[in-house]
């Protein structure tokens, strides 16, 4: 009885919170956030002692605090001795739908996002569910991040034939998703069919890379993003190898030790003269497909904002894949180290990457999982400043958005978070929030700790 009254007077403390916090930016119309040290994303260096005025949902002006003034009316938020940077984009986002009509999940999953300082999101397997959550996002009547869906999943299974790739396709820019999921199975004549049919409709598609289809086609075919660098080992296979390209494991985890990284520099040369963009996901190398026992990785903290069955089911996918015969930890440390290989010569070369976790995968808590890709990616030698625009600047460019949001400046859309410390100088002092807001609505850390109280309570029954 004690749980559920106080399980009562944290939902009814939260929702005062932000009732609270809503009001106050109906009366004030304006906040302010007074001698902040600016990280803007653009380009520009450090921007220190500024002031940033906010107005419905869009950044007015900001300069230095002895030239912007402050109106009367305004909620003053002080940001001596913080840092203001652009909310987070967790590019390789998954969506959960209704349960027997119930949303409270979606609406969970919703605000784990935002807890973390993550205002946008792209959905990587669409339901037509996800195309009214998007717009009830953007017209502020749900709190969320800015949403992008996918398509329901195009692969093997559920495109089998050209015609159907034709008529799929088509359908699924007429739905309105913003882009089309690629998993893997697709034949290299049905791919090709996709792919004609998205350039023709102008849907773009974005996601696995088939077996049949390969790394070197999939670039040519104009791939908006390729994610997990799916795709990226098998390349890496020389034909003189005679392997079966079927035999490659986890992401080619399998090929580690016969990768010709001399092949390297020339197929990232491809991937950036046709524009592609990468979400390597490291973080699920890094942590379900590490030799960390489940028993080690599931106690942390942020474990107790999951369901009981979705921990169980992670558990056991984690059990299976490390009593696996073909799991060896030192190829672990030889895959992972492949790949930060392959992520260092993405960003030396100046093809786009982007920020994502591909949560909630297993052992990937929405939100949280993104500041373990934060440092898996500085860990792979990509400097902080250039990681933090992988998930800020570069989603707006890769959207054709600049200037929209993902950016500190004016006239941009106000999804900002607001440190304690500068990331710049240690990536993990994005994880130190004193608030996080989402189109002009101001989240402090005691409201966004209340919520997920009441998130862990409810999933602790």
């Amino acid at each position: 009885m004690k749980q559920l009254q106080l399980n009562a007077l944290l939902a009814l403390l939260f929702f005062s919170l932000t009732q609270l916090s809503a009001q106050k930016m109906e009366t004030a119309k304006v906040i302010a956030f007074v001698n902040v040290n600016v990280l803007p994303m653009n380009g520009d260096g450090l921007m220190p002692n500024q002031t940033v005025l906010v107005k419905n949902g869009k950044i007015q002006k900001l300069g230095p605090v002895t030239k912007i003034k402050v109106p009367k009316s305004a909620l003053q938020i002080d940001g001596e001795g913080k840092y203001l940077m652009p909310g987070l984009a967790e590019m390789h986002a998954h969506i959960p739908t209704p349960r027997d009509g119930d949303d409270t999940r979606v609406k969970e999953v919703l605000f784990l996002y935002l807890s973390q300082g993550i205002t946008t999101i792209r959905g990587m397997l669409g339901d037509p569910y996800h195309l009214g959550l998007r717009k009830q996002a953007a017209d502020g009547t749900i709190l969320s991040p800015r949403i992008y869906t996918s398509s329901p999943s195009v692969n093997g299974n559920s495109v089998q034939t050209v015609e159907e790739a034709r008529t799929k396709v088509a359908k699924y820019k007429t739905d309105g998703y913003d882009f089309l999921k690629i998993h893997p199975g697709l034949s290299l004549e049905v791919f090709n069919a996709v792919a004609e049919t998205a350039d023709k409709v102008g849907i773009p598609f974005s996601g696995h890379v088939p077996l049949q289809v390969g790394i070197e086609r999939a670039i040519d075919a104009g791939y908006a993003s390729i994610d997990h660098l799916d795709g990226f080992l098998e390349g890496l296979v020389s034909e003189s190898a005679d392997v079966q390209m079927n035999q490659n494991g986890f992401f080619g985890y399998n090929f580690t030790d016969i990768a010709d990284v001399n092949k390297l520099s020339k197929l990232v040369a491809r991937a950036k003269a046709r524009g592609v963009w990468f979400v390597p996901t490291q973080t699920l190398m890094t942590r379900w497909f590490s030799p960390t026992k489940p028993e080690v990785i599931g106690n942390e903290p942020e474990m107790q904002y999951m369901p009981s069955a979705t921990l169980y089911q992670w558990r056991l996918n984690k059990n299976r894949m490390l009593e696996d015969p073909s799991y060896e930890v030192k190829r672990w440390e030889a895959f992972v180290a492949l790949r930060q290989k392959i992520m260092r010569n993405l960003h030396r070369s100046g093809a786009g990457i982007l920020l994502g976790s591909d949560a909630p995968q297993v052992y990937n808590v929405p939100g949280f999982s993104i500041h373990h890709e934060l440092k898996d990616m500085v860990d792979a030698g990509i400097p902080a400043l250039a990681v933090l625009q992988s998930g800020t600047a570069n989603p707006a460019k890769f959207f054709k958005e600049e200037g929209n949001y993902g950016t500190v400046e004016k006239g941009a859309a106000a999804d900002l978070i607001l440190l304690d410390a500068n990331p710049i100088e240690d990536i993990t002092n994005a994880q130190r929030q004193v608030g996080v807001m989402t189109a002009g609505r101001w989240l402090t850390k005691s409201a966004i700790d209340a919520q997920l109280m009441e998130i862990a309570n409810r999933h602790s029954k």
